[in-house]
């Protein structure tokens, strides 16, 4: 066992065993099955789901919304806490699909770290270089786990100079594959010495590990055929030559990132990143905050809300606030001041996750995610402290690239459909606008697909079957100024004009032109695409 990389002798051991991280991905990288795996290993299941599970096959764990069982991608974060080894880990698993990377931006603002999955065959793709410059903005360290090496893939040395390249981070092996597609048969553990083999005849079984004493010993030749082991004897000693060694101090800074190899479907590769997590994870750090930031080992707890998740048990509407504690030792029963309202919480039933599955959470330390279920009081940005007037910042809202109309198929179920909006607004899965003039809603959202996930739950969770339909309008902008230059555009432009569902006032454009004509008309007066998600 590895010893654990800490910076920070002065955290609790408690907090300093957490390892709290997102997993980051393209669609289709294997994302949600190695998120399985590592619950398989975790022991927090019995037997992995698949995500195309056929007939009695389990489903997976995290992909808990009927939408998500049935096209077999994940388009909700779900959260997951669970032991390996002495390390405690909270994990994320995040939407890996375009139309919901807001989702997934604001559950970056949760972890500590991120690990990058990428499929062998195609290496970067567009998403997993999107999601990466969200964590270079926030420093956050990477692991990087290159999936799917039991299929056709790209040379080793191709795939690591593709992501020094396109995203401009050292790389260095801490496995090196024996052999692809059909031939792939295990790794090299470059970190240890030893040789992993993969079980192909039983998927959930841990392979063999062999400890050897370097590329030489004769126990190589017992198990790897000729022809393989002198190619991973050459490419090992270039890899040793033309890459750097592993840093754990620049690994934590974001500067370079080791990468595992291995087939999450076979069980294979998964415990020796895990390992690494904990061994080359960051325990939890520090929160960024007004008027100060918050350290992980303050005795007075304080966490913030970065995501809200509606019926996620249909028997119960109930609405659960993911809530990232930054500081302190919870207990349940705590009472919690809720900055935003100022006004004073119990925390009687607060949970931990293993996705849909949850028990109630009896305690939490620093870097673990509880949800809170509330019947509408906690919001995506809200911070919650033993009374200190504190405000979590930096979890982001973005102005939506797709605006519909919205209405219900049967008109006298309006006033349903306006409340089910509205939950959904303060899930952060769409924007919903109310125009100052004319009745009915506009919704906003990033990609095409949540509208078919909007329209799906609102029929599912409210029985109300909706219609979109096109709006002239394209985009939204929040208006920021004093109120005496608010109010001077917002009645000279009330065509244009709507408040989204915390009230604040919002422009509706149809052109660029719109935007740069309030610019020139109304100069006291800001246009801004994203609001920060804190009152």
């Amino acid at each position: 066992m590895l010893d654990t990389v800490s910076n920070r002798p002065d955290l609790p051991a408690e907090i300093a065993r957490r390892r709290t991280f997102a997993i980051i991905s393209h669609p289709d990288a294997g994302k949600t099955t190695l998120t399985e795996k590592f619950l398989l290993y975790g022991g927090a299941i019995q037997m992995a789901g698949q995500v195309r599970a056929k007939g009695e096959a389990r489903r997976t764990r995290s992909d808990f919304m009927k939408m998500e069982q049935d096209r077999g991608i994940s388009v909700s974060a779900s959260a997951m806490s669970f032991d390996f080894r002495n390390f405690r880990f909270n994990l994320v698993d995040t939407p890996g699909h375009s139309d919901f990377s807001e989702d997934t931006y604001r559950t970056l603002t949760a972890v500590d770290a991120a690990v990058m999955v990428i499929d062998g065959a195609k290496g970067v793709e567009s998403q997993t270089q999107k999601l990466f410059e969200v964590c270079r903005l926030r420093d956050l360290p990477i692991l990087t786990f290159c999936n799917k090496m039991d299929r056709e893939s790209r040379d080793t040395f191709d795939i690591i100079d593709e992501i020094q390249e396109n995203l401009a981070i050292d790389v260095t092996p801490a496995s090196w594959p024996i052999g692809v597609g059909r031939d792939f048969m295990g790794c090299y553990d470059m970190l240890r010495d030893r040789l992993e083999l993969m079980d192909r005849a039983d998927r959930n079984k841990v392979a063999e590990s062999i400890e050897i004493n370097g590329l030489d010993d004769p126990k190589l030749e017992q198990n790897v055929p000729a022809h393989l082991l002198s190619k991973l004897r050459e490419e090992v000693e270039m890899a040793r030559e033309l890459l750097p060694a592993l840093n754990p101090q620049a690994v934590l800074e974001g500067h370079m990132t080791p990468i595992w190899f291995g087939s999450a479907i076979n069980s294979f590769g998964v415990k020796e990143l895990m390992d690494g997590i904990g061994t080359y994870g960051p325990e939890p750090q520090p929160q960024k905050a007004t008027p100060r930031q918050i350290l992980p080992e303050e005795t007075k707890v304080s966490g913030f809300v970065f995501k809200v998740q509606a019926n996620m048990d249909p028997k119960h509407r109930d609405r659960v606030a993911f809530v990232r504690l930054a500081s302190g030792h919870f207990n349940r029963g705590m009472k919690l001041t809720h900055v935003r309202s100022k006004k004073p919480m119990s925390i009687t039933n607060p949970v931990l996750f293993l996705a849909s599955d949850r028990e109630l959470a009896e305690e939490a330390w620093a870097g673990d995610i509880i949800g809170i279920p509330n019947h509408g009081q906690l919001r995506i940005g809200d911070t919650l402290t033993e009374g200190e007037a504190l405000k979590v910042t930096g979890i982001p809202s973005f102005a939506p690239e797709l605006l519909q109309t919205v209405r219900a198929g049967d008109p006298l179920k309006s006033k349903h459909l306006e409340k089910a909006l509205m939950q959904f607004a303060e899930e952060g899965a769409a924007k919903v606008f109310k125009p100052m003039i004319g009745s009915g809603f506009i919704v906003g959202v990033v990609g095409a697909l949540q509208f078919e996930v909007l329209g799906s739950r609102i029929e599912l969770e409210y029985g109300l079957p909706v219609r979109f339909e096109a709006s002239q309008f394209t985009s939204a902008r929040w208006v920021h100024g004093d109120k005496l230059a608010v109010d001077k555009l917002v009645n000279a432009n009330k065509q244009h004009m709507a408040e989204d569902n915390d009230g604040d006032v919002v422009y509706l454009t149809r052109l660029q032109w719109d935007i740069d004509r309030i610019g020139r008309d109304y100069p006291d007066v800001t246009l801004s695409a994203t609001k920060e998600m804190m009152v």
